[in-house]
């Protein structure tokens, strides 16, 4: 088991100082940093930073949307940032949702052919191949190659997946699976249809990673941290996917309830509707200890995750400080 560090949930770190804790992160152990894409700041570009100022640590995105830039382009920044780092970019993506698509001027339509042509074409100009790709989704036009041959052509691919056909899909192209709010039953589940799609291509399912996520966050005042983590718990219970996913591990009335006291009260509402007895159930470790935290971490261990991503939850301003506080309380 590999921990992983993610500085991304529920605040706005300054871009200085989220390569900071990078530092402080390899220095305690972390296997790697993960960076997030929406409306937040850039990922790659703070992982190229972060490059330059550490030395071991991997340097992911979780997730990367296809709809922000095209594979070639991300195949140019991906084989560059390999180079930058010496070898140690783990490149997560994800086909979003309507409204991320839309932000990008796309549509988001074949999520399942998307992802599959754009992971091949990432993969052959990160690779340094020459590309023409006629896809029924994208094409690259006539003779695209880098100018250089890369020193590290091999890049790690991962999906993030929830429903069967993604998780299937991811088995049989990429490299692992990036599972976000999946109870340990879960992420068994998905485990499982992964390892699966993996055998049906052919491919060694042993090899196939299974990356989980849990939130969180430290305090002693349980109180302030349970508050913290219930506005980030509160999105996922009304968005589209997560809400449906949620429904499908056994908490449907639950998220009904929440949702329906969004509707009638909107998002404070909403969070008044997530109980502390639901939020326990949930992949969240509202936390008074890094003792207890890790504690509550074992089941996803349990449940065969290869590498356990924590985004970290501040519960106190300025962000940069808590994230910090309990980087160092980790390592200790």
């Amino acid at each position: 088991m590999i921990y992983d560090i993610e500085i991304n949930s529920a605040a706005h770190y300054p871009a200085a100082g989220v390569i900071d804790l990078v530092e402080i992160a390899e220095g305690v152990g972390f296997g790697a940093f993960w960076k997030g894409e929406s409306n937040s700041t850039d990922p790659l570009v703070l992982i190229s930073a972060a490059a330059g100022r550490t030395k071991t640590i991997k340097l992911g995105t979780a997730i990367y949307h296809i709809y922000g830039r095209s594979p070639v382009t991300l195949g140019i920044q991906s084989a560059t940032l390999q180079d930058l780092s010496g070898g140690r970019l783990l490149l997560g993506l994800g086909v979003a949702n309507k409204s991320i698509a839309g932000w990008h001027g796309g549509v988001f339509d074949r999520p399942l052919k998307r992802a599959r042509e754009y992971v091949e074409i990432v993969r052959k100009v990160a690779a340094g191949e020459r590309v023409e790709y006629e896809g029924e989704i994208y094409q690259t036009g006539k003779r695209f190659q880098l100018s250089w041959k890369p020193s590290h052509p091999n890049v790690p691919i991962y999906l993030a997946g929830l429903g069967p056909q993604m998780t299937k899909l991811v088995g049989k192209i990429a490299d692992g699976v990036v599972i976000n709010m999946a109870t340990p039953a879960k992420i068994r589940e998905i485990a499982a249809r992964v390892r699966e799609g993996a055998r049906e291509a052919g491919r060694d399912p042993s090899k196939i990673e299974i990356i989980a996520k849990s939130r969180v966050s430290l305090n002693p005042d349980r109180a302030l941290v349970r508050s913290r983590l219930r506005q980030v718990l509160t999105f996922y219970n009304i968005a589209d996917h997560y809400s449906d996913m949620l429904r499908g591990m056994g908490f449907e009335s639950e998220v009904n309830a929440i949702q329906a006291a969004f509707q009638e009260g909107g998002f404070k509402a909403a969070m008044a509707a997530l109980t502390d007895s639901y939020m326990d159930k949930l992949p969240v470790v509202p936390g008074t200890s890094i003792e207890e935290i890790k504690e509550k971490l074992l089941p996803i261990v349990e449940a065969g995750a290869t590498r356990l991503v924590i985004p970290y939850v501040p519960v106190t301003e300025p962000a940069v400080e808590d994230a910090r506080r309990f980087l160092q309380a980790w390592g200790k």
